[in-house]
């Protein structure tokens, strides 16, 4: 045992090393990641107006004028969101105005029964939470730097549940890769691998290398899965697998975060520090 954990912190050592250069970079790319999904979708029905609009009134019932205010108030939502969200200011409004864009899009979309669209919304909100434990952590500090000396209201209690909750839905995507397709030896390989970091990332074992792992995952399979650009742009599944691809994107912003924040307080990382 005591040389397993030699071998552990050991390649800690390395993967700290290894990431000490990105380490002022990461919170920003951890953002922009995050919301970059937002934004091409924004774009996408910026430019796909009147698909988009045909779809809503043909297939989800919308009238001409609510399918209209449905796509403006989303494409605005989603651009000026995300940009506070990059500039690290309102946070809490930013993940407030995503969550109802989530939410509006899974229903008006008619995609909420979808278990492989849900697992991976989930798993967005769990990066969208993440962003918001990070922002209260940041304000969180500033006040305390405004007001050193003085007591103050802490909001460490919200925060390391807000940490959890984020963790706990994170993993849903993986959950889909685990369980969805056909059982190979390979499949099968991969899929103890990812449930095995999947557990850790939720208990906050070992947190920050094992979403390391994740990460390494997700980036490798999103390239070979959804290489949208790849098909002709009148391909029926190009815009499935951008759309995949970018979520795909936004859930590691998510992971990128919890590296940067570590798991919080309700996690095996931290309570190892107590003793």
């Amino acid at each position: 045992m005591e040389t397993l954990k030699q071998y552990a912190a050991k390649f800690e050592a390395v993967l700290e090393s290894i990431a000490q250069p990105l380490k002022p970079f990461l919170p920003a790319i951890a953002r922009f990641l995050l919301v970059v999904t937002f934004l091409e979708d924004s774009l996408r029905i910026s430019t796909q107006w009147s698909d988009q609009k045909y779809y809503l009134r043909k297939y989800r019932g919308f009238p001409t004028w609510g399918a209209d205010i449905f796509l403006i108030l989303n494409v605005l939502t989603m651009v000026s969101c995300s940009v506070l969200a990059i500039s690290k200011r309102y946070t809490e409004y930013a993940v407030g105005g995503l969550f109802v864009v989530v939410v509006s899009q899974s229903f008006g979309y008619g995609l909420i029964f979808d278990s492989s669209f849900l697992f991976r919304t989930l798993s967005v909100c769990g990066g969208l939470l993440m962003l918001l434990a990070d922002g209260m952590l940041t304000n969180r500090r500033s006040k305390n730097l405004l007001f050193a000396g003085l007591p103050t209201l802490s909001e460490t209690d919200r925060t390391v549940y807000i940490q959890l909750f984020g963790r706990i839905l994170l993993v849903f995507l993986f959950l889909s890769f685990i369980f969805a397709g056909e059982l190979t030896l390979v499949r099968l390989i991969v899929a103890i691998i990812s449930f095995a970091g999947c557990v850790m990332v939720v208990i906050g074992f070992k947190a920050k290398w094992s979403a390391w792992m994740l990460i390494t995952f997700l980036s490798i399979s999103n390239v070979v899965l959804n290489n949208w650009w790849s098909l002709h742009h009148t391909h029926p599944q190009r815009d499935f697998q951008k759309y995949d691809f970018f979520q795909n994107l936004s859930i590691m912003g998510g992971f990128l975060l919890l590296v940067n924040m570590g798991p919080g307080g309700l996690s095996i990382d931290e309570k190892k520090k107590s003793f």
